[in-house]
């Protein structure tokens, strides 16, 4: 490892691509000098280096260097963006990125980590080098979330199974149709890992989270000095996506002025970034998503006609958990296996019963909230109908649901608590999107989370934060 360059701090903090050349002995010594875990690896995923508190950190026997990082931290033989988890490789350019994996622990089970990674310059064989450090975050409810896998034997399920199958090996556009919570990134995953894309990354951008000003510089990037405040060249996720999947999830909440942008990139096969005058080169495989009807947003005028036919070449229809109730317990065990990864807790059988009665409007997502709320409350890991929420269990018994009282005689509840209630209430019983509902409320879909997230902060940090895609 003689002769690596890697990148030297300045006194802003932040690290620059300066060439400064370091032995290998002074590289060990670099690494070793860091408290935290820490580790050099190359573009292939090899660690070429790492420190003692890196080697400390994962339950592995014999060597870390030379083995890949995703096999030493996740047990996986594929890259992690394979697998559902963001590559930081993929995304860090000029400047460091940072990104959330659960890894593996020495102690079982698995740990939340900040993974910070630096760009270095190239390796004396030519390769591209990349400084990781780890940092240990506190997870609130101690339960860490591994990839979920689509999981059914159901008709409807194997329907959309066989579709993705069929077109999964093409670059073919494919369009996702489905409810909010039916599994739609998933899909796109699935579509990604059998193309002949997937070691290429997968990009997804949630079109209903970015404001219309933000838009087109999160899809094409902008040069430096583009605008005031754009101090260095950023690459947008069209560049980003290159060689691999983009996925647009939600499209039909693009505004219309900037729906033209994206025939345009979509038909020529260029763009240019802001502030730039070089085109540049798109490559990626296009997949989109939406729980809108979009021909009827055609019809309305509310989206583009071209566009319409150009990103729903090939529709699939994902069904709903109440038209594939068949496969509710493989659904349950494995989202079970999700949440407790090292003790998984068991669904009663009268549990499941009521479970198989309540029509699941939120669809996956619920199921594993509802899960998630089980797992919390069951004494012995089981969950027993007690367990369960109570608009589950009144779609059981067949009585109607009511909003929970909010005033009790002789008795003054504080408002925030009654906001509390109100929203818990709100959140379980509409059955469309989340920016919907928060539209409805009068609120941002950010305040609204933040708001559900103080009802009940473990059932929803498994929904991944405000910016989670369906």
């Amino acid at each position: 490892m003689g002769g690596v360059r890697v990148s030297a701090g300045n006194p802003g903090g932040a690290m620059r691509n300066e060439q400064v050349g370091f032995t290998a002995r002074e590289v060990e010594g670099l690494l070793d000098a860091m408290r935290v875990p820490a580790a050099i690896i190359r573009d292939d995923y090899v660690i070429v280096a790492a420190n003692k508190a890196y080697e400390a950190n994962f339950p592995t026997r014999g060597r870390v260097v030379g083995s890949t990082c995703h096999r030493i931290s996740h047990g996986f033989d594929v890259p992690c963006d394979q697998k559902g988890e963001a590559c930081p490789f993929k995304t860090c350019h000029a400047f460091p990125c940072s990104v959330t994996h659960d890894h593996l622990s020495r102690g079982g089970g698995m740990r939340r980590e900040e993974i910070t990674v630096h760009r270095l310059r190239r390796g004396p064989e030519g390769g591209r080098l990349f400084l990781e450090i780890f940092r240990p975050l506190e997870v609130p409810t101690g339960i860490s979330i591994p990839p979920l896998q689509a999981v059914g034997s159901s008709p409807a399920f194997l329907r959309a199974r066989a579709l993705i199958e069929r077109v999964a090996g093409t670059d073919t556009p494919v369009m996702l149709l489905g409810e909010s919570g039916t599994g739609k990134e998933l899909a796109a995953l699935a579509l990604h890992d059998r193309s002949t894309r997937a070691r290429g990354p997968f990009v997804p951008f949630d079109c209903s989270g970015v404001p219309e000003t933000l838009f087109e510089n999160e899809l094409l990037g902008h040069e430096k000095g583009a605008f005031t405040g754009a101090s260095h060249e950023k690459h947008g996720l069209v560049e980003i996506a290159a060689g691999g999947t983009l996925f647009l999830d939600e499209i039909g909440d693009v505004p219309l002025s900037l729906q033209v942008k994206l025939l345009r990139i979509l038909e020529s096969g260029t763009f240019r970034r802001l502030g730039g005058t070089s085109l540049q080169r798109a490559s990626f495989r296009l997949v989109c998503a939406t729980h809108r009807d979009l021909l009827g947003m055609v019809d309305q005028g509310k989206f583009r006609r071209d566009l319409f036919y150009r990103v729903s070449v090939f529709p699939i229809h994902l069904p709903p958990l109440r038209e594939r109730m068949e496969d509710l317990p493989a659904l349950a065990e494995q989202l079970l296996q999700r949440i407790c990864p090292a003790a998984p807790c068991k669904l009663d059988p009268a549990a499941l019963d009521v479970l198989r009665r309540h029509p699941f409007p939120g669809n996956v997502r619920e199921l594993l909230n509802v899960l998630q709320r089980g797992c919390l409350l069951s004494e012995d890991r089981v969950i027993r109908p007690e367990n369960l929420p109570d608009d589950v269990l009144a779609a059981a018994t067949g009585e109607p649901w009511r909003m929970p009282s909010t005033v009790e005689a002789d008795h003054v509840r504080p408002l925030a608590e009654i906001e509390q209630r109100y929203l818990a209430w709100a959140a379980g019983r509409f059955r469309g999107d989340r920016a919907t509902l928060a539209r409805q409320l009068g609120l941002s879909p950010r305040t609204l989370f933040r708001k559900l997230a103080a009802t009940d902060p473990a059932a929803w940090a498994v929904r991944g934060g405000p910016d989670a895609a369906d």
